[in-house]
């Protein structure tokens, strides 16, 4: 019967579906059908699969009709990569290729007319969906074999061309092939702004008592923070290293986070597993889909969910758009990107850290006190700015801090040596081993991603630590949804602390840490000490 399937993987966000790719050969009208809701980029596979097979020095079945079904055939197929498949299943039902060597076998890549192979995007994610579907090996193109041998337990086969796959599922002596070209998305310039990021260390840092406590407690919990103070009083400085204090990811992260790059296009071949947390700096002038994810056609990640594991640092945050503004709310609070289409409905995970600094005017020089005050900003136009950073977004926030410039006294101590980002690290670290046995079999790691309702439940505040916080929402002080980041905080100060559960003194820095009161100067001097 001439008859095969092949198998491939469509990609629809970070969500990946076998295809099978079934090619019928048979009497009658001569020609290509391929069916199963393609797009236009897949239906031109049809061209490039059969001037790959002829330029392979391989029978295309020229005199014969070919229907080429991609199932199930309800689901929408984007994307080049199809190509492989669909020609080695024709070649397979018109019998050049045994059919029996298709089976438990996925197939990934673009083909070119000379029969030459091309990377793709997505290939990490496209293999874990292969294999938890049950297939156990996968042909790739070479550039791209070793981030398909990331997945554990994983045959893969890098090849440079149709002939190549075929030889290899014929069992014959593989040809000699080109070299496979890198992807089309490869940088052409480099900076050195990773390399700064880890060159940077708190310890650069002076002064700063109070956001460096706000930082590490953020860092701790996987909480949301947002700063806030003149220009130059250092919140970028700051915001920069929160990376340097957390720990790495472990291996579950990073091919979550590893995945996350390479759907987005930004894996290259050389790249490995992501292991440290990602730190994601976009400009204010960015558009909501570069941030948030979308796109026309396929949905690709946006920087929310490349800093999956790490930290979004929103720069001058008043100054992005405003539907930009709005589309944060959900991910701040569910810690996933959801696009809806009429076609589709893709979930994209975004627990990152969201870091947010602003000014406390247009100009940045405002401030409270009067000798100080430099403004020059009408009060209108300092109210228009506000309101920018207040009401339901902030509300999603966890920790607020205000920074004040240095005093001379900080510039010229002597005596006081700021700690490193390292010795930090280690502190954080202990703190995420006491979350990780407390929440062990949960689905959620950190204090930051707890539900409110479970905690209340399993892990409540003792009695009089929950009325400071009932105090607090009774005045007016805190929201309900203020509240449950309190006992979030609460019990990420207790861990930090190492002490068994959050009390009284916990809570009331916890409650500070919320409501941008200044942290009391017990609670600065025993971490520095």
């Amino acid at each position: 019967m001439p008859f095969a399937t092949a198998r491939t993987v469509s990609l629809h966000g970070a969500l990946g579906h076998l295809i099978d790719v079934q090619s019928d050969v048979s009497p009658g009208q001569v020609g290509v059908t391929l069916v199963g809701r393609a797009d236009a980029s897949l239906n031109e596979a049809r061209d490039r699969c059969r001037m790959a097979i002829i330029n392979s020095n391989l029978d295309w079945p020229a005199t014969r009709r070919i229907t080429v079904l991609l199932s199930p055939a309800d689901l929408v197929k984007r994307g080049t990569h199809f190509d492989l498949a669909i020609a080695v299943s024709v070649l397979a039902a018109s019998r050049h290729v045994p059919p029996v060597a298709l089976q438990g076998t996925a197939f990934l890549g673009e083909l070119t007319l000379d029969g030459g192979l091309r990377a793709a995007h997505g290939v990490l994610p496209m293999v874990l969906a292969a294999q938890a579907r049950g297939i156990r090996r996968v042909f790739v193109p070479e550039p791209q074999a070793a981030e398909a041998a990331l997945v554990p337990g994983m045959e893969v086969f890098g090849m440079r061309s149709l002939g190549q796959v075929v030889a290899e599922l014929r069992g014959d002596e593989v040809p000699e092939a080109p070299p496979v070209a890198a992807a089309s998305g490869s940088p052409l310039l480099a900076w050195r702004g990773q390399e700064r990021r880890e060159e940077v260390d708190l310890a650069d840092l002076l002064g700063m008592a109070d956001a460096r406590f706000a930082v590490e407690v953020a860092a701790a919990g996987g909480h949301h923070l947002l700063l806030s103070g003149p220009k130059g009083v250092g919140k970028t400085s700051i915001a920069e290293r929160i990376p340097g204090i957390l720990p790495d990811l472990d291996r579950e992260e990073s091919l979550e986070l590893t995945a996350l790059h390479s759907l987005a296009g930004a894996l290259e071949s050389r790249d490995g597993l992501v292991v440290r947390p990602p730190f994601c700096a976009p400009h204010h002038d960015a558009s909501k889909v570069s941030v948030i994810g979308g796109g026309s056609g396929q949905v690709r990640p946006g920087e929310l969910s490349r800093a999956h594991g790490g930290v979004l640092f929103l720069d001058e945050f008043p100054l992005f758009r405003t539907d930009l503004i709005e589309a944060l709310r959900q991910p701040l609070e569910s810690g996933e990107v959801a696009i809806a289409r009429r076609d589709e409905s893709v979930v994209l995970p975004a627990r990152a850290m969201v870091v947010l600094a602003c000014n406390p005017c247009p100009c940045g020089e405002f401030s409270p006190l009067a000798g100080r005050n430099g403004c020059t900003c009408r009060e209108v136009q300092r109210r228009d700015y506000r309101s920018r950073v207040t009401g339901p977004l902030t509300d999603r926030v966890d920790v607020v801090r205000h920074l004040q410039p240095l005093r001379p006294h900080e510039r010229r101590d002597p005596l006081h040596v700021p700690e490193s980002s390292a010795e930090v690290r280690v502190r954080v670290e202990r703190a995420r081993a006491r979350q990780a046995a407390r929440y062990a079999e949960e689905t959620w790691r950190l204090n930051g991603h707890a539900p409110g309702a479970v905690l209340r439940e399993r892990w409540p505040l003792p009695p009089e630590a929950q009325r400071l916080v009932d105090d607090k929402v009774y005045d007016g002080r805190l929201t309900a949804r203020g509240a449950v980041r309190v006992h979030r905080l609460a019990w990420t100060v207790a861990d930090l602390a190492g002490v068994e559960r959050p009390g009284p003194r916990e809570t009331d820095t916890a409650i500070r840490l919320r409501t941008g009161e200044p942290l009391l100067l017990t609670t600065l001097t025993e971490r520095a000490g």
